[in-house]
């Protein structure tokens, strides 16, 4: 695999963890969570702008910005299944906050 390709996909998931950190600093009022997702924001854009070097724009944003949505989708999916008896989301997505709320 290309590192192009590879900073890109980093680029992704530091994308989802800095919206996800963004949530949780609560208007940046809180230190390490607004810490958390200024690092992550700066790291994903430099990624993005590193991987673009060699990988055509269009591809590299459509990719870069997909990441959030299929994270929302699989987050979605993954849990509205729940174990059975127990309440608690299947183990796919229990990384997902989205997951700790609804357990």
């Amino acid at each position: 695999m290309n590192m192009a390709w590879i900073m890109l996909v980093v680029a992704g998931l530091l994308e989802v963890a800095w919206a996800l950190g963004l949530k949780a600093s609560e208007g940046f009022t809180r230190a390490l969570p607004t810490v958390f997702t200024l690092l992550s924001m700066a790291a994903s854009f430099y990624l993005l702008a590193q991987a673009m070097k060699s990988l055509p724009v269009g591809t590299a944003y459509a990719i870069w910005v997909a990441s959030v949505h299929w994270v929302r989708y699989c987050s979605a999916f993954c849990c509205s299944v729940r174990a059975p008896g127990s309440g608690a989301c299947s183990v796919c997505c229990c990384w997902l906050p989205a997951c700790w709320a609804s357990s």
